[in-house]
């Protein structure tokens, strides 16, 4: 039996269409198997380093910053070991439902709110990807060993060691220190911070952020392999040691710089004081009243209660400033009398005074239709310049004023501007304000533009020379320039930075920053404005005798009572001890304090006396302040 095959041959085209088909699988079959050979052979090695570092985590071991100490060596901002609850967003589970059910267990067994996290991981991932975002710190003992226990139900959690700033002595200095927080993602395109990661920390205010540079360590690195939920498996792989940054010791003494915050705010009002060595610079006391306290910073989540009492609420103009705000380099405000030395310098130098001169002081003064009284109406008739500031004659200053304006040139405002009033000083500390020094060009500038209602005139220079009208000014600008006349005309750089040390001790900087320019200052006219400043404070009939009286250490000083409306008057005083040969500035000004001798002059009592080592009882008062308009 045969068997036939009948069927018809196959087609060309049918044949042409299974050679192509063939051929295209035999290359994709060539493809995938030299890719597989690329893979496994040539590019083994590459792949196979990915792989290993997938394992391998690297952690940032933070750098201690350097101590913040006081001229005797008193710590004024250390650091402390703090355990810290932190989260790896990027190690979190993928799915939602597990994320939030870890998160809400995480708020369980932390004592937090489920909303707080959740937030504060928002806000560290847009300010900081891939960095861990710290959730609370100062974590117990007890969490630790139990996120540790079960470290396979909560990927991404750890407890860390990290360095916390410490203030030993609460809110001392507050403004002098300023505080830390994390780098900010704006802060991390400034040129400053360029070789910063984010979650470091940097100085925000005062001087952890002008000397931030040198108070910040250079970090450390680890690298370690882990498993699969992120938790060690074996040692470090590699390690680089942390570098602390550098110590700051300030020219601030912190005995000092209590006694002036206690005896500003022993008023209960709003103030400030500046506490200045004449011939350096050195910044022995600044303080501004009300404080805040910088160790709630250290906080990784400030609240909006902690955030207003601090910086205050948005939009309210019914205070005078949030106690963040600094009065002592930035509090704008009239000087009063406290200006009269000025205006004296100025009337000298431009030669229409001498010490000698002598006007008549009859109450009051009258300026085309304005009259221009003394405080409280006194007449001290004849007066040469030492007793018009002895008495603090308005009258003398105002005709000072007036003449000077007459003269033309702006030589009060010369004058002013030459001893420092009206732009900053130059402290090394951030935010120092300008303050303002009234002249014609300004106020035409403005009545230009509509700003004002009328141009500059003559009342505005007499206004001036007694520390009224538009004038601006900070209780450290008038220490820089009481200095300069004390001193004979060098016109000093205030600084509180003192010198810089390595971790060991070594001094590795002195900061001893140049003048800034030198004044003319006669000798004569030097003395003249110093006798009459130690009259004010040490004689009878002087505005500042009821206080000073009985002082044990000669003084030099002026009062000053400026009106502020709306507010009540600003109480001012500016010191200069010992005398002859001042070796210090103290300048006090304490919001609606009244009189100068009401307020501002006790305070400053108080700060000389820390000063020169007095006891209590050693200084006596004299006599009542009532009769006192300065």
């Amino acid at each position: 039996m045969f068997l036939r095959d009948d069927r018809p041959p196959l087609p060309g085209q049918f044949s042409l269409r299974v050679a192509v088909l063939g051929a295209f699988a035999l290359i994709a079959f060539s493809i995938i198997f030299f890719r597989l050979w690329y893979l496994g052979v040539l590019s083994g090695d590459k792949y196979l380093a990915e792989a290993q570092n997938n394992q391998v985590r690297k952690i940032t071991v933070q750098a201690p910053r350097g101590e913040i100490l006081d001229r005797n060596g008193e710590v004024l901002v250390a650091n402390r070991d703090a355990l810290a609850l932190q989260v790896r967003t990027e190690e979190l589970p993928r799915r939602a439902r597990q994320r939030e059910e870890e998160l809400r267990e995480v708020a369980r067994i932390a004592n937090l709110r489920y909303e707080r996290i959740v937030k504060r991981i928002r806000e560290g991932e847009v300010e900081a990807p891939a960095t861990p975002v710290t959730l609370r710190r100062d974590v117990p003992f007890e969490l630790i060993y139990y996120i540790r226990e079960n470290q396979e139900r909560f990927p991404g959690v750890s407890v860390e060691r990290i360095y916390v700033r410490t203030y030993p002595h609460g809110t001392l200095a507050a403004h002098v220190l300023g505080y830390v927080r994390e780098v900010s993602a704006e802060q991390l395109k400034d040129p400053r911070f360029q070789n910063l990661d984010p979650g470091d920390t940097v100085g925000q205010d005062g001087v952890e952020s002008s000397y931030d540079s040198l108070l910040r360590g250079i970090n450390g690195t680890t690298r370690v392999q882990v498993d699969a939920t992120g938790r060690p498996t074996g040692r470090a792989l590699s390690q680089q040691q942390s570098k602390a940054g550098n110590n700051l010791v300030l020219s601030l003494d912190s005995n000092l710089q209590e006694a002036g915050e206690e005896a500003v705010a022993s008023f209960g009002k709003p103030g400030a004081f500046a506490v200045l060595n004449v011939n350096n610079g050195e910044v022995l006391g600044l303080g501004s009243v009300p404080t805040y306290d910088p160790s709630v910073f250290t906080q990784p989540v400030i609240t909006q209660a902690e955030s207003e009492a601090i910086f205050g609420v948005p939009g309210d103009t019914t205070s005078t400033g949030a106690p963040i705000f600094d009065r002592a380099t930035n509090g704008a405000y009239p000087t009063g009398s406290t200006f009269k030395p000025i205006t004296a310098i100025a009337a000298m130098s431009s030669g229409i005074a001498d010490p000698g001169t002598v006007i008549y002081d009859g109450g009051s003064l009258r300026v085309g239709d304005i009259t221009f009284q003394n405080a409280g109406g006194v007449a001290h008739g004849s007066v040469d310049m030492r007793t018009a500031l002895q008495v603090s004659s308005d009258v003398y200053f105002y005709t000072l004023g007036r003449d000077l304006d007459y003269a033309g040139d702006e030589a009060l405002q010369t004058s002013a501007a030459a001893l420092g009033i009206g732009s900053p000083t130059g402290i090394d500390l951030p935010g120092e304000g300008p303050g303002l020094l009234p002249s014609p060009e300004w106020r035409d500038e403005l009545y230009r533009k509509g700003l004002t209602d009328r141009p500059w005139s003559v009342g505005d220079n007499v206004n001036l020379a007694v520390g009224q009208g538009d004038l601006q000014a900070d209780p450290l600008q008038m220490a820089v320039a009481y200095a300069t006349i004390a001193n004979g005309g060098q016109v000093v750089r205030p600084h509180v930075g003192l010198r810089v040390e390595d971790p060991a001790g070594r001094v590795i900087q002195q900061i001893e920053p140049a003048p800034r320019r030198q004044v003319e200052i006669d000798p004569a006219w030097r003395d003249a404005i110093m006798e009459g400043l130690n009259r004010a404070a040490m004689e009878p009939g002087g505005t500042s005798y009821a206080i000073f009286g009985g002082f044990p250490i000669e003084i030099a000083g002026k009062t000053g009572t400026a009106e502020r409306p709306p507010y009540g008057d600003q109480s001012w005083y500016v010191a200069l001890a010992p005398y002859p040969d001042p070796q210090i500035a103290v300048a006090v000004t304490i919001e609606q304090g009244g009189f100068g001798a009401d307020a501002a002059a006790p305070a400053t009592r108080q700060i000389l006396e820390t000063y020169f080592n007095l006891k209590p009882g050693q200084v006596e008062s004299v006599g009542s302040t009532s009769a006192i308009y300065e």
